[in-house]
């Protein structure tokens, strides 16, 4: 057997572990300077919980867990029998399939539900797909022990069910900073400034896209199809893979009328600035309460961010912007690196009105953001960014090398105190020639070493060595610490 890892999942070395726990680090920080604390839920979650959040096409790339090992072979036999057993939905179409009446779509409804139960019966439990979705179950679960407006960030790996290829995997981690029980927009306008911080920090140029779901609702009302409003989402977030053209064929396959899609057409292929955009938008949904109030929404975001943070950068309004999720209500986000060829989004987000009143806690508006760690880590790999990082906060700085045991034990409380001054420090285990443990730390990028020998330990002076340059002097431990600090 070749040893392997499942497609789309991958290793992470030390040094690329260090570049990713930079990226984590970074991030970490703004959240908590924002006021975000942390929370982790299960890689796991109950099947009913993940379930229809996410639209038909997240629902199909959910990772499902067997119940337990012999669960296909235990429930095998039941799947020709589960129409007898199915609910309301089922047993309705079971009688008008009795009378031959059943049309084309109540077929294929019919084998849904059936691969549904079937699924059922021998999973519980699925892998989460995002987490959004379980903070939600978690802030129900959890009401009564946490104070409203709740801002959380987590910061875990997630699965998908997807084919595989350049930066989009399998197992990948998120970064989310949510804000549950609050309607004010300056939540979404606090969320825009700190995407402008992260990636200002992390020396990535980034356009920020944003528009409004009512904008979208709006859309679908006054071109008469209202209902729908998820096809037509689904569809036009496309866009940058598809083309326009595959957009309106993916519509027409939905249904959706050649009057309406001609009707789109001015909106998938306006190019614009903000104020061309916006006074578009106004002519068209003159007719429309709900896509008025989406307009209203976005003009105040962008007020509020120019108003306090003029030099926020590249804050742009996107018209075809739809972020495919079920559960968003409002503002959208996403934001793209404008260099590097990695065409996908980098972090994304929104508003959702009413997420956690599918677990029995209605009414509670939240919003929030995601930043994807694996898709930032290849841009800054590309970008060669990570070659300007001061990596010494995550690596050892300082290794001890010696002769022999007794400079060995020589050296173990000198590296206590090290460390107790929060240098990152690491004895060489090992008695060996002093060429090997050097060459040690050369491969590990330690860039300073003390050599401690018989003369060393008699006069207390370390030998206090740059690898780099390779100069040397004598210092106390006392000196070896405050210049290192």
């Amino acid at each position: 057997m070749k040893p392997s890892t499942p497609k789309g999942t991958r290793d992470f070395s030390p040094t690329e572990m260090v570049r990713r726990n930079y990226i984590f680090d970074t991030i970490r920080t703004v959240f908590q300077r924002y006021g975000y604390l942390p929370i982790e839920t299960p890689a796991m979650e109950n099947m009913e919980t993940l379930m229809g959040k996410y639209g038909e096409e997240g629902d199909r790339l959910i990772f499902k867990i067997l119940d337990s090992g012999d669960s296909y072979e235990k429930y095998k036999s039941t799947f020709a029998s589960l129409d007898e057993d199915v609910e309301n939905e089922s047993i309705a179409i079971m009688d008008k399939e009795k009378h031959g009446e059943l049309t084309s779509e109540e077929i294929k409804r019919k084998s849904i539900l059936q691969n549904r139960l079937f699924v059922k019966s021998i999973s519980e439990k699925a892998l989460r797909y995002d987490l959004t979705v379980p903070f939600a179950r978690y802030v129900v679960q959890h009401q009564y022990e946490i104070t409203f407006p709740f801002k959380r960030y987590q910061m875990q790996p997630v699965w998908r069910a997807d084919r595989p290829q350049k930066g989009r995997y399998r197992e990948f981690y998120q970064c989310d900073a949510d804000v549950i029980g609050s309607n004010s927009l300056l939540n979404e306008v606090e969320l825009v400034q700190l995407i402008d911080e992260v990636f200002t920090k992390l020396d990535i140029p980034v356009t920020i896209k944003i528009n409004n779901r009512k904008i979208l609702a709006g859309i679908a009302e006054v071109i008469g199809e209202k209902e729908k409003i998820v096809d037509i989402t689904v569809a036009i977030d496309k866009l940058d893979k598809i083309g326009v053209d595959g957009v309106n064929k993916e519509l027409h396959e939905k249904g959706i009328s050649a009057a309406a899609i001609q009707q789109l057409q001015p909106l998938i292929t306006f190019k614009g600035n903000k104020v061309e955009k916006l006074n578009l938008l106004k002519q068209l949904l003159v007719g429309s309460e709900i896509g008025k109030k989406g307009i209203e929404e976005i003009e105040a975001i962008f007020n509020f961010v120019y108003n306090q943070k003029p030099e926020t950068r590249n804050l742009e309004l996107d018209i075809t912007l739809a972020r495919g999720l079920n559960y968003y209500t409002g503002a959208i986000f996403e934001i793209k690196a404008n260099e590097g060829t990695l065409t996908s989004s980098i972090c994304g987000g929104g508003r959702y009105d009413d997420l956690t009143g599918i677990f029995g806690l209605p009414n509670v508006s939240g919003v929030g953001i995601s930043f994807g760690i694996d898709r930032i880590f290849d841009v800054l790999t590309e970008l060669n960014k990570f070659d300007k990082i001061d990596y010494s906060k995550f690596t050892t700085k300082l290794m001890f090398a010696h002769f022999a045991e007794a400079e060995q034990a020589y050296c173990l409380p000198l590296l206590s105190m090290v460390r107790a001054a929060g240098i990152n420090a690491e004895l060489y285990p090992d008695v060996v020639k002093i060429k090997k443990q050097f060459d040690y730390a050369n491969k590990k990028q330690i860039p300073f070493v003390v050599v401690v020998g018989g003369d060393e330990m008699q006069s207390g002076l370390l030998t206090f060595k740059n690898m780099q340059s390779g100069e040397q002097e004598k210092l106390t431990i006392g000196q070896v610490i405050e210049r290192l600090k």
